[in-house]
């Protein structure tokens, strides 16, 4: 078991340099896009990412954002490379920042986390339990990018959110394939997918879109679907709408943020999300069980 989360952490590192490096390749193709449509588009962005729209898949290889040097592979060792330089480049000196070794540390974080929720709720791997583990863990990845890119740019990506949703499905399947009841389990996926993609739809399109992006409308079928139940999509909901609220109120209070702010939800949800999947069911039990206690004193009363 020591050797299984040992694994786990490695590949969260692995996984979140790769997500880091994805997420600045994503956004110079954005703002390379932006400019050949003629949005508007910050130019001095533009300017430090350019270089790594200048090569194909084969040939792209990670560079420094600041001289542009292409890195060698003891430049890109997962946490090791920023602590051994001190958080610099290697070759220019200047600072890296912490955007990399977070994502990298929040991805190994978040492997460990779900692998103990697996061993929890699902008993060891084996079999088809551990593929359904490994597509779990390229959807976390996923919503890894879509969460540094959404809090970073306010975007959620297509070219990320499609894959999700497609992954979603399949992850889906299995579990409805594999469930003691399928029928119920259909019904279940589709409430939690009515409640997380059918009501931001619709406030989606009440508001035309000023309320909740169409990205919002996409992250939250593919949370939907993975979770698979309706009462933890709805929990999901509640969460991410309390945790936008903590993070807005105080800005609004001492008016640092104005009511038309645009903030980014994609990471509420997301954050909900993880919330529900872990604990959502001791919490909705303890809700129960406090609501029963307080309508039973109601009566006694």
């Amino acid at each position: 078991m020591t050797l299984l989360y040992i694994g786990v952490v490695l590949l969260g590192l692995i996984f979140g340099s790769f997500a880091g490096a994805s997420v600045w390749r994503l956004r110079a193709r954005q703002l390379l896009e932006d400019k050949a449509t003629g949005e508007e588009y910050n130019k001095q962005e533009f300017k430090k990412l350019v270089s790594l729209t200048k090569h194909g898949v084969k040939d792209d290889r990670s560079q420094c954002l600041h001289c542009h040097h292409e890195l060698s592979w003891y430049d890109l060792l997962p946490l090791v490379s920023w602590i051994s330089t001190r958080g610099k480049c290697r070759y220019c000196k200047k600072p890296i920042g912490w955007f990399e070794p977070a994502i990298e540390v929040g991805t190994a974080l978040l492997f460990v986390s779900f692998l103990q929720y697996w061993l929890t709720t699902q008993g060891l791997l084996s079999g088809t339990s551990i593929s359904l583990f490994v597509l779990w863990l390229i959807a976390l990845v996923m919503m890894v990018i879509l969460f540094v890119y959404d809090a970073k740019w306010f975007l959620l990506p297509d070219v990320i959110m499609f894959p999700l949703i497609g992954l979603s499905v399949v992850i889906a399947s299995v579990q409805i394939a594999t469930s003691a009841d399928v029928l119920s389990q259909v019904y279940t996926t589709l409430g939690a997918v009515a409640i997380l993609g059918g009501i931001y739809l619709g406030l989606w399109l009440i508001s035309k879109g000023a309320w909740v992006g169409f990205g919002d409308v996409k992250l939250g079928l593919a949370l939907g679907l993975l979770l698979g139940s309706w009462d933890l999509a709805f929990l999901t909901l509640f969460l991410a709408n309390l945790f936008g609220l903590l993070l807005v109120l105080p800005g609004l209070l001492t008016k640092k943020i104005s009511r038309g702010a645009h903030i980014p939800f994609g990471p509420m949800l997301m954050l909900g999300f993880i919330v529900s999947l872990y604990f959502g069911a001791a919490i909705i039990e303890g809700y129960l069980d406090a609501a029963y206690m307080l309508a039973s004193y109601s009566l006694m009363v």
